[in-house]
């Protein structure tokens, strides 16, 4: 049997021109992108639509723009919910949305809320990430520890088989990049990002999203959603708001996520909101599974498999 599982991405997929057509085509979408300017209060819907792309790639205007754009995307799909989801780091808030564990308004208010709390800690303590290429999780882990004595590096993100991005500040980052060329490394790239997310330098950011997630109404999800921290499904609200507060500081288990997904019984996987990037990181996880997106209106009119 068929079991779908939506999976929901996180910042960096971002791009001007998200989300125009779905406002354009649906009355639903109208509706959440203004009410979405009201609770923001700066026009959402202006940026993703007409950017400037400098405006659109800040931390705290990225998240709710590609929360927006899943949320909507989820809501237009009439063919039932999903058996199970997942989000990428600021996805997984998306997941929950979509897995009744939070309504959109309590979702967009964190998201809100995490990314002007992850901006300021980026502005407090700047950092950097980079994606490493072609080196064993235990190999780049034991270098971020060797490289640890020039400054605080963390592995940040396990995306797929041999693809890893570290994080942390720039010394420790560009230490461990260093060694990790050294090791064979087939790609050593640095990104261009506001912080050094998923690593103790986001520390700062935990005392008040901590605080908001303590008093934001919530339910336990009708699905499971895999969780970042854990690579494991979870289902009640208060173990929801735990693994969200760490989710800051700790990396995303994303290959685990997915190789658990399917060992659950996921055949299929579906990408909602903008880009493609978590579609070709499933595709190199597994070759069993089937894959799509659904990234505009006239995909989100078509059949997604029960």
């Amino acid at each position: 049997m068929s079991r779908t599982a939506f999976i929901f991405p996180g910042q960096g997929s971002q791009y001007v021109g998200m989300g125009k057509a779905l406002f354009e085509q649906s009355a639903a979408a109208r509706q959440m992108y203004r009410d979405a300017d009201e609770i923001l209060g700066y026009p959402i819907s202006r940026i993703c639509f007409e950017g400037p792309e400098e405006a659109l790639k800040q931390t705290n205007v990225t998240q709710p723009a590609i929360f927006l754009h899943s949320v909507i995307l989820s809501r237009l799909l009439e063919n039932g919910e999903p058996a199970m989801a997942a989000g990428h780091s600021l996805g997984e808030y998306s997941a929950l949305v979509c897995a009744q564990a939070m309504t959109f308004e309590v979702g967009l208010e964190l998201v809100k809320l995490r990314g002007e709390l992850m901006r300021q800690a980026g502005e407090s303590r700047p950092g950097t990430m980079a994606a490493v290429v072609g080196l064993e999780p235990d190999v780049l882990t034991a270098l971020c520890r060797e490289a640890g004595s020039e400054g605080v590096v963390e592995c940040a993100n396990f995306n797929s088989p041999g693809q890893i991005v570290i994080s942390g500040s720039v010394t420790g980052v560009r230490k461990a990049m260093e060694l990790a060329k050294a090791r064979g490394a087939k790609l050593v790239k640095e990104l261009v990002v506001s912080g050094a997310f998923h690593s103790p330098l986001m520390e700062g950011a935990r005392e008040g999203l901590r605080a908001a997630l303590k008093t934001a109404p919530m339910n336990d999800a009708r699905i499971p959603v895999y969780a970042n921290v854990s690579a494991r499904p979870v289902r009640r609200a208060e173990e929801i708001r735990t693994l969200l507060d760490a989710q800051l500081t700790s990396p995303v288990r994303w290959e685990e996520s997915i190789l658990r997904m399917i060992e659950d019984g996921a055949t299929t996987f579906v990408e909602i909101g903008p880009g493609k990037v978590l579609q070709s990181l499933v595709k190199r996880i597994s070759g069993s599974v089937q894959v799509s997106g659904i990234e505009t209106i006239g995909d989100a009119l078509h059949t997604v498999p029960a």
